[in-house]
């Protein structure tokens, strides 16, 4: 039972510490949507759509009435297109499909134009591939994802360098409103099924037929707990950030169950990631701040960050049974008001983005670079952090826009919870000939376990 001291204490990180609901994502399988006519497919996604996930939006909006808790985004996540398009080959007519669905429903954002191609890709996934950068540019709200990289597997470094190049192209297609498009596609090592945050999001292939995955986020609230310990040493610092994980998961457990009962689905995960936004009092950036480093990327950032992502791990799994998803800090620089500031003064670098990366829950997350960088580039920036994933047996990513345009010292305003992002500098040397290599990096050592 929770006595008053408890309540009084949530009320208040709802009503003054920004503790929301980040998201509800409805994730639906698609494959009994397969047949050989690429029209038919797309319209029974659509139909299947409506009918599965159309009140979403109203029961997100009657569970936040009804617990005071703001639920900012709600979701949908759908299995990878490139399989479920590898029939009829439909992949641009699926797209659209899934937009005007998610623009119906009323939803933020669709997931799961994506593909698993971290051994190799087949030839319908070779041609879902060139079709991304359309998709993005002719879409609203699908998000598209690629996982070219696992501990199992290894890199596919093939893959690697062509979603460098689709990354350019889909930014010189979206060039007019600051090349949007690329912060709608993620580049993976070691992806996971469950994950209810875009632009990652779609539904794995051992997922049932339609699941409720929540996301749940306070930054502000553990930033609040920390003032109170000024001077404390490290351990009592942990063992709050535990005690306050516990407290927002199981919040986010509560509207999880309330989701998937009403809209007669199965409960999946909460995702107790601490994902900010640009607003004031919302911020990785000042939790790791108050730890006691002066401006995130100094010394000591990498330290503060992997103790709190460890805390908040261990707070979720005494909270919930099913805590999944990414689950644990996010370093977004766009959506993270101390991470802008911090990489306009340029004491946060992408070198030191990396760095965090290793400890993180995800990794180079909303990184604006100039326009003119060449994909090689950003093909390496998306090797080197699959290596981290690969190696240390977590899930990394790149979600990296070259700005057209633009360069250092200039910004990018993506609008809403995407932020700004200042144009960050990258490392000049030349990485093509090692790019332009392919092949498949090989799976570390202690991958065999079987």
């Amino acid at each position: 039972m929770l006595n008053n001291n408890e309540i009084l204490e949530t009320i208040n990180m709802l009503d003054n510490q920004n503790l929301d609901v980040r998201t509800i994502t409805m994730a639906v399988s698609l494959f009994d949507c397969i047949c050989e006519d690429a029209q038919k497919t797309a319209n029974k996604i659509y139909d299947k759509l409506m009918n599965r996930c159309s009140n979403i939006v109203n029961v997100g909006h009657e569970i936040s009435g009804e617990l005071g808790v703001p639920i900012v985004n709600k979701r949908i996540a759908v299995s990878p297109i490139s399989l479920i398009g590898s029939a009829s080959g439909g992949y641009l007519q699926i797209a659209k499909a899934l937009d005007k669905a998610a623009n119906e429903i009323g939803v933020d954002f669709i997931g799961g134009y994506s593909a698993l191609i971290q051994k190799g890709a087949s030839l319908c996934e070779k041609k879902f591939l060139e079709t991304i950068p359309e998709a993005l540019s002719i879409t609203k709200k699908v998000c598209s994802s690629v996982n070219v990289a696992s501990t199992k597997s290894g890199i596919n470094m093939d893959g690697v360098k062509i979603m460098g190049e689709k990354i350019k192209e889909t930014a010189r297609l979206t060039a007019e409103n600051d090349s949007i498009g690329c912060a709608k596609l993620v580049i993976f090592a070691n992806a996971v099924d469950d994950n209810p945050f875009m632009a990652g999001a779609f539904n794995g292939i051992g997922e049932g037929d339609c699941i409720i995955n929540v996301g749940v986020s306070g930054p502000g609230v553990v930033e609040n707990a920390l003032k109170k310990l000024r001077g404390a040493d490290i351990a009592a610092v942990a063992e709050t950030i535990k005690k306050t994980a516990f407290k927002i998961t199981r919040l986010g457990q509560l509207v999880a169950e309330l989701a998937a009962k009403r809209l007669n689905c199965s409960f999946g995960i909460v995702d107790l990631s601490l994902a900010p936004t640009p607003n004031i009092g919302d911020s990785v950036a000042h939790i790791i701040e108050e730890m006691g480093v002066s401006i995130v990327g100094a010394h000591g950032t990498t330290a503060c960050l992997a103790i709190l992502n460890d805390a908040v791990k261990k707070g979720g799994v005494m909270a919930s049974s099913h805590v999944g998803g990414l689950s644990g800090a996010f370093i977004p620089v766009s959506e993270d008001i101390g991470m802008i500031e911090a990489a306009r003064s340029g004491h946060l670098t992408i070198d030191k983005l990396e760095a965090m990366t290793s400890v993180c829950s995800v990794g180079l997350d909303m990184i604006a670079i100039s326009g003119d960088a060449p994909a090689s580039i950003i093909s390496a920036i998306i090797a080197d952090e699959c290596a981290i994933g690969v190696i240390n047996n977590k899930t990394t990513a790149v979600r990296i826009i070259p700005v057209v345009g633009k360069t250092v010292g200039q910004e990018a305003n993506f609008g809403g919870l995407l932020g700004t992002a200042p144009i960050m500098p990258i490392r000049k040397g030349d990485p093509s000939a090692f790019i332009a290599r392919g092949g498949r990096a090989p799976a570390p050592i202690h991958s065999n376990r079987n």
